[in-house]
C-alpha cells in the first residue's frame, strides 16, 4: 500500500464530492478507512524533517520501501487535502499543507531531508516531474479557496511554471524531460531524453493553470508546444499508440521499455487534447482525441473482464497481463475517464445553452 493506498483515496473522495452517482456512503467509508490507515502506518520518522511518506507497506502497516524522492510525500497531501475536504476534518487539512510547506522545502531550499546526498561525480538535474507535481499540488490546495494560503501557493505556482517551461528546448521545437540547474540542456543521452506522455500530461497542467490565471501566452504554449511537439514527435506512424521514450536527435533510448507503449501517457493524452479542444474549438484538437481515443480503447481496454492493461508492445500486443501493480494503481485511468467526462459533459451543456 502506501502510494497505492493514497491514490484510491484521493479518487474515491474526489469522485464522491463531485458527481452525484458516486455520493455513496460506502465510497466515503472506504476513503476514510483508507485515510486512516495512511495515516496511522505511511508516516516515517525522518532525520532532518518532521517525516517521509513509505512508498510500500505490508498489509499489516509495516514499512517495506521508503524513496528518496517526493512522489509519495506528493500522493499523501492529494489524498489527506481531498479527504479533509469531504469530512470537513482540519487536523488533516492542516496537515496535507505542513506537508506541502516540507515539500516546497526539499524542493527550493534543502534537499538533504530526502536523503539522497550529492555525489561529486552527480551533475545536478533538474527532472520535469518535480514542477509538474508541485503545481498539481498548488492546484489541489487552492482550489474553491481563498485567503492567504492560496496566495503563498500563488507564487509557488508561478515557480512551477517557469521551471517547466525551462524544459521547452533547441529554440522551442522539443520538450526534454532532463535539463540542467540553470535550465539549459545536459550533454548526452539523459539530456537527449523525451517522454511524450511526461510533456502532454505537463501540457494540461499547463493550460489548467493559464486558464485559471487568464494567462493566454501559457494557453497558447501550453498546446502548441507541450501537446502538439510531444504527441507529433511521440505517436509511432507505424502501429499507432505513443512510444514511452524517444531521443531527440533520433538514436536509441537507453530506457529498455522505451519501444512500449503504456497505459499512462495515453490517459494523459486523452484528458490534454479533449481540455485543449474545450478552450479553443479548434477541430485538428477534437480529431487528436479521437485519434488516441481509438488506439486507447482497442488496445488497453479488457471488453470482457473489465480495467486496462497497462504495458504493451510497440505493435500493441499485451505484454504484461496484470492490470495493477507497484506503479499502475487506481490513479491515471479513472482520473483519466473522470476529467473527460467532465469535460464532455460541459461542452454538451455550452452547446445546449
Amino acid at each position: 500500500m502506501a502510494v497505492m493506498g493514497c491514490t484510491p483515496v484521493w479518487m474515491y473522495c474526489r469522485l464522491y464530492r463531485t458527481m452525484e452517482r458516486f455520493n455513496k456512503p460506502e465510497i466515503l467509508e472506504a476513503a476514510k478507512s483508507g485515510g486512516a490507515f495512511l495515516r496511522r502506518f505511511a508516516r516515517i520518522p525522518n532525520s532532518g524533517s518532521p517525516w517521509k511518506c513509505a512508498f510500500c507497506l505490508t498489509r499489516d502497516g509495516k514499512a517495506l520501501k521508503v524513496q528518496r524522492t517526493i512522489f509519495s510525500e506528493c500522493f499523501y497531501v492529494m489524498a489527506m487535502d481531498e479527504l479533509a475536504r469531504v469530512t470537513g476534518d482540519k487536523d488533516m487539512q492542516a496537515e496535507a499543507a505542513q506537508m506541502m510547506d516540507q515539500l516546497v522545502h526539499w524542493v527550493r531550499v534543502d534537499p538533504s531531508g530526502l536523503g539522497k546526498p550529492q555525489l561529486s561525480g552527480d551533475t545536478p538535474v533538474c527532472s520535469m516531474a518535480v514542477p509538474m507535481m508541485l503545481l498539481c499540488l498548488v492546484q489541489q490546495l487552492t482550489e474553491a479557496r481563498s485567503g492567504e494560503e492560496v496566495d503563498k501557493y500563488r507564487e509557488v505556482g508561478g515557480w512551477c511554471v517557469k521551471q517547466i517551461l525551462q524544459h521547452l528546448q533547441r529554440g522551442g521545437t522539443a520538450i526534454l524531460e532532463s535539463v540542467s540547474s540553470e535550465g539549459k540542456e545536459l550533454p548526452g543521452c539523459a539530456g537527449r531524453l523525451q517522454n511524450p506522455g511526461h510533456a502532454l500530461e505537463a501540457g494540461w497542467f499547463l493550460l489548467q493553470y493559464g486558464l485559471e490565471n487568464g494567462d493566454q501566452e501559457l494557453q497558447r504554449t501550453a498546446v502548441d508546444k507541450f501537446m502538439e511537439i510531444p504527441f507529433l514527435t511521440g505517436w509511432d506512424k507505424e502501429h499507432g499508440g505513443l512510444l514511452y521514450f524517444l531521443d531527440v536527435d533520433g538514436y536509441c533510448p537507453t530506457q529498455l521499455e522505451w519501444s512500449m507503449k503504456l497505459w499512462w501517457p495515453h490517459c494523459e493524452a486523452l484528458i490534454a487534447y479533449l481540455m485543449a479542444y474545450s478552450h479553443t474549438k479548434e477541430p485538428a484538437l477534437l480529431e487528436r482525441f479521437s485519434q488516441v481515443y481509438d488506439y486507447t480503447f482497442s488496445h488497453f481496454s479488457d471488453a470482457e473482464n473489465g480495467e486496462w492493461f497497462g504495458y504493451l508492445t510497440q505493435q500493441g500486443k499485451v505484454t504484461l497481463d496484470f492490470k495493477g501493480g507497484p506503479f499502475k494503481g487506481f490513479f491515471h485511468v479513472p482520473r483519466c475517464l473522470y476529467m473527460c467526462e467532465k469535460i464532455l459533459d460541459s461542452i454538451l451543456n455550452k452547446q445546449e445553452s
